[in-house]
């Protein structure tokens, strides 16, 4: 089974930039996407090549043009769940659930801290709750996270681990915390796991000319729950594939 994980930086922006042609090459068997930026209606009509191949979930902000989540799934799952169940949390339209028979996966686009890191105690708060959601779904089930948790976890996950400490957006240490604990919890980063040495990044800004010189971020990951982690086959981050400023990422199981 594979499973690939794409903040595709706008559902409509990237259908331009060969969207189609680069999920057609990774043929995942489930496609998690974040920061859709469109409201259901329009990922829908983004997504209408997919339709016959996929079965289609979408979570939206409330506020238009902001955050997103969607899920491609080739394989039904037996249940759906949008949000944590906290409104503070999902009026962003952050997260979909999907369970399926040997596990739960959440497709999840953490919130960023922000410039200046105006938002840096919201995302403590939403960290620890989503810490709690997870938890409570392992003691079902194993669990897949997919997604943009938006934090570099060691400095080998950034270009420039020194001159972003405790001062950028994703690599403070309460962010750095954050990510820990879902580790503490029982959960396993996938590729630092096969890979434990590997440089290798999954977001560039669009600035500074940030891609070429490969002065990235690993910020998109696949946390496993324990029992699952012989099942891990590969993780494969894709980072020839362009049309947004993340690349995908594959989880191939067992």
């Amino acid at each position: 089974m594979k499973i690939t994980t794409w903040n595709v930086n706008g559902i409509r922006a990237v259908i331009k930039k060969g969207f189609s042609e680069s999920i057609q090459k990774i043929n995942p068997d489930i496609l998690c996407l974040q920061e859709t930026k469109a409201q259901p209606e329009e990922v829908m009509a983004a997504l209408k090549d997919f339709k016959d191949d996929y079965q289609i979930y979408v979570n939206s902000a409330k506020r238009k043009g902001y955050s997103g989540t969607a899920v491609l799934s080739k394989i039904p799952p037996l249940d759906v769940k949008y949000g944590m169940g906290i409104e503070e949390h999902d009026q962003e339209g952050r997260m979909i659930t999907l369970e399926y028979n040997n596990f739960f996966l959440v497709n999840v686009y953490t919130p960023n801290a922000g410039q200046g890191l105006k938002r840096l105690d919201y995302k403590a708060k939403w960290n620890n709750d989503f810490k709690n959601y997870i938890k409570q779904l392992d003691q079902k089930k194993p669990v897949i996270i997919a997604g943009d948790l938006n934090v570099a976890h060691q400095p080998i996950d950034l270009k420039n681990p020194q001159s972003n400490y405790n001062k950028t957006a994703g690599y403070t240490e309460v962010e750095i915390q954050g990510f820990q604990s879902l580790l503490d919890a029982g959960f396993i980063d996938a590729f630092r796991f096969l890979y434990p040495e590997r440089i290798a990044y999954t977001y560039w800004n669009y600035r500074f000319n940030a891609r070429a010189r490969n002065a990235g971020w690993r910020i998109d990951y696949f946390l496993i729950s324990q029992k699952l982690i012989d099942k891990v086959k590969d993780v494969i981050i894709h980072s020839d594939i362009m049309g947004s400023d993340h690349c995908p990422v594959s989880l191939i199981l067992k």
